[in-house]
């Protein structure tokens, strides 16, 4: 009884989660947040405005550029300098403007994330070190640039190195990020990673600072960028930080506030891409909850007729790493495996290095004597040649909104009965789809 009881709570718990997380709810969120996000682009106009994918992404309609800084290389006890992301252009933005502005978002609970607290800290830390090291070069290879390098426009003793925090990193947490910053700035100068034009570029070091929807700034007192001795990287965090649902309610509609609704899109946009949801933005928030859903499928629906059109859409997709080469049978974690076409004209597309190919069920009739086995996915039967009756079988898929389960299906037969039985014989089998989409979303089923 109390186990049920239990779960009652937990199905209640996820029943108000869901409905508090609609999709009108996420996009009404960005929409009300991507206000803050504008009015303080608008402090310092000149500044570029920098997106942290991939959620800094959906908070304006237009940035000057992109850059990528995980939060888990914040983390408490798992800091990272990660030299595979060194996100170089951003420092050389910052030193051509004189600054930049990045944004990102949160769920519920904190002000910013641990990219903004941390990750980003760490990052100007590391990179003001290495020019440090690097004018102290220049400085000990010709006295006359200790005063001040021409080429440059740096002075290496004024240069500052320190680590620069918010103030609720614990001083524990910081000392802990300091001991690293050594072995982090090594890493950096063994990268291979362009110093000197770095330095060339950056006349200030750089040094972050934080802006929520908490902050208070005097807008009569904003000071100007170039007043500041470093090139300031303006960290901007979204989202309210209220701990609480926050109920919202216009003329109109009422709805419920998401913090961070920009995270993790593949969960709630439904193919809707920032883009997509810029352009169409009036649109879709005023018409409100109970048509959202429809309109954001028929807009996505849409962009991708437009672009299918317009041969945007390629035959090729890749979908994540690579199957053995040395044997035909299908890995099952199927990573890197393309679907390409070997011949336009034959219409029929390979899958990575196996012998599984899909196509129509008129390229399965015409060349059926090339085809070693054939599940046909149509409505309608073929007629194929095969010596083997267990070579064919008729499967038919009904085209409808809920047909993932059909694939379900056929993906378990695929698995169980053609993979280890056929692709182990080293034939050729062909998988008949009726349209595009289900060519696309086969392939994806299949992994």
């Amino acid at each position: 009884m109390e186990n049920e009881t239990k779960l009652s709570i937990y199905r209640a718990a996820r029943t108000i989660k869901r409905k508090d997380n609609t999709l009108y709810n996420a996009l009404r969120s960005i929409y009300e947040d991507s206000i803050f996000v504008g009015e303080i682009s608008q402090l310092w106009p000149q500044l570029p405005l920098v997106a942290n994918l991939r959620c800094g992404l959906w908070y304006n309609p237009k940035f000057h550029s992109t850059c990528y800084f995980k939060s888990t290389d914040g983390h408490t006890n798992n800091w990272s300098f990660n030299t595979s992301r060194l996100n170089f252009h951003i420092a050389l933005l910052a030193g051509q403007k004189g600054g930049c502005i990045i944004v990102d978002s949160t769920r519920r609970g904190k002000r910013f994330p641990d990219s903004m607290s941390k990750t980003i800290p760490i990052w100007t830390c590391v990179l003001n070190r290495s020019i440090f090291y690097f004018l102290n070069k220049l400085s000990n290879a010709d006295a006359s640039l200790v005063k001040q390098d021409s080429n440059t426009g740096c002075n290496s003793h004024d240069w500052d190195c320190s680590l620069h925090l918010p103030l609720w990193v614990s001083e524990t947490e910081k000392a802990a990020i300091e001991d690293r910053l050594e072995g982090w700035t090594k890493d950096l100068e063994t990268s291979g990673a362009d110093i000197v034009i770095l330095a060339s570029c950056l006349k200030k070091p750089l040094r972050p600072l934080w802006i929520s929807q908490k902050t208070v700034i005097w807008i009569n007192e904003v000071p100007d960028y170039d007043s500041w001795d470093f090139t300031p990287i303006i960290l901007v965090s979204a989202s309210s930080t209220s701990g609480v649902t926050q109920h919202r309610t216009t003329s109109e509609f009422s709805w419920n506030y998401i913090p961070g609704a920009g995270d993790d899109e593949e969960s709630w946009a439904r193919a809707l891409s920032p883009n997509l949801f810029w352009n169409h933005a009036y649109d879709l928030i005023s018409t409100g909850p109970d048509v959202c859903n429809q309109k954001v499928a028929d807009i996505v629906e849409k962009d991708r007729v437009y672009r299918a059109r317009r041969g945007q859409d390629a035959p090729q997709i890749t979908v994540k790493p690579s199957i053995s080469e040395r044997s035909p049978c299908l890995d099952p974690d199927l990573s890197n495996i393309t679907i390409s076409p070997s011949d336009e004209e034959c219409g029929i597309f390979w899958l990575g290095s196996t012998n599984l190919a899909l196509g129509s069920s008129q390229i399965a009739a015409e060349r059926s004597s090339n085809i070693d086995c054939v599940l046909n996915c149509d409505q309608w039967p073929i007629s194929v040649h095969h010596q083997e009756a267990e070579a064919y079988l008729h499967l038919p898929i009904v085209v409808a909104r809920r047909w993932t389960g059909f694939l379900c299906l056929i993906t378990f037969l695929l698995r169980l009965t053609l993979q280890n039985q056929i692709l182990q014989k080293g034939e050729h089998f062909l998988y008949v789809v009726t349209t595009g989409k289900i060519l696309v979303y086969a392939f994806v089923w299949l992994s």
